[in-house]
């Protein structure tokens, strides 16, 4: 079948030109001899307009220009076409493009997309809303709560966000509901992980696989600042070991362990975010799996995806 693409542009993501990208985009894609067409992204996320287009003229690919808040939008309101998704990673985190092994520059991000090489990816649910890599409450999610409304984007911002809110870092109340444990904690935060990307190259959950049918739970519980800050490396740096979800360690500094669903009490109404977009916390949240629900273009020597 004759591959025809949709490239889907976010213009405001991250910080790199659009319009440089797009050009790029253009020229070599022309090269490749593949019909395609471009398309702004849309504030409201609902790419349901595009269904009759995609049917229409028999599109087979659509390509993501942006940031994982962009590609969680569009492969949330799309997974039912008969398409295959593309990352040119353009956002600030891009952790589902890192975690996929898609290269930062457009041109080889592009090499990629042409190859034609796609896997089962899986997604999760945070209540209704759609998550194709990462869901943070606590710390993190004040991080992107504050980072959305800075002047500025970028790896500088952000860092300079996470340093200003440790200083005023504080632990919220939880209550975990798994099939076999319940149990209570108060954490600096949770990350609910598919990636084993946090974004810009920083792992939050390094034995995280796009499409292994769970997804990583890192909790930081109550400690000293300094430790807090010493055992999230010893997480990052991938010296501590997961847990089986049946004999979890709550008097662990950190928690890890995979599930294909959990429950969230959030009874101080933590921050959330989703995909490192900040979104309106709930005091409940239910968290589930959506196994292989998007075929993803990605490197076929990718070893972060599992099986395919």
């Amino acid at each position: 079948m004759k591959r025809k693409m949709i490239y889907i542009v976010n213009p405001v993501s991250g910080i790199s030109s659009k319009d440089a990208i797009q050009n790029v985009i253009a020229a070599e894609t022309l090269r490749s001899g593949i019909p395609f067409q471009f398309f702004p992204s849309v504030a409201n996320g609902d790419y349901a307009f595009l269904k009759d287009t995609i049917l229409e003229s028999s599109i087979t690919d659509i390509i993501i220009v942006g940031g994982d808040g962009t590609v969680s939008q569009v492969v949330d309101s799309l997974m039912d076409m008969p398409v295959q998704f593309g990352i040119i990673p353009s956002g600030s985190g891009n952790g589902l493009a890192f975690g996929a092994g898609i290269p930062k520059t457009a041109k080889k991000a592009l090499a990629v997309v042409f190859s034609n090489f796609a896997a089962a990816v899986d997604g999760f649910r945070v209540n209704k809303s759609f998550a194709c890599m990462l869901c943070g409450v606590g710390f993190d999610a004040k991080v992107a709560h504050d980072f959305s409304e800075a002047g500025q984007r970028g790896l500088s911002t952000y860092v300079k966000k996470v340093f200003s809110n440790f200083l005023t870092a504080k632990t919220y109340s939880f209550k975990i509901k798994l099939n076999h444990k319940t149990f209570l904690t108060d954490a600096y935060f949770i990350s609910i992980a598919n990636s084993n990307q946090f974004g810009n190259n920083f792992t939050i959950a390094p034995k995280a696989r796009l499409n292994d049918g769970m997804v990583d739970v890192v909790i930081v519980t109550d400690q000293s600042k300094l430790t807090m800050l010493y055992n999230t490396m010893i997480q990052v740096g991938g010296l501590n070991d997961l847990q089986k979800k049946e004999n979890i360690d709550e008097n662990k500094s950190v928690i890890y362990f995979q599930t294909n669903e959990i429950g969230i009490s959030n009874y101080d109404e933590a921050p959330l975010h989703i995909d490192g977009e900040p979104v309106p916390t709930a005091k409940k949240l239910q968290i589930e799996v959506v196994p292989s629900c998007f075929k993803l273009l990605m490197p076929q020597t990718n070893e972060h995806a599992g099986s395919r």
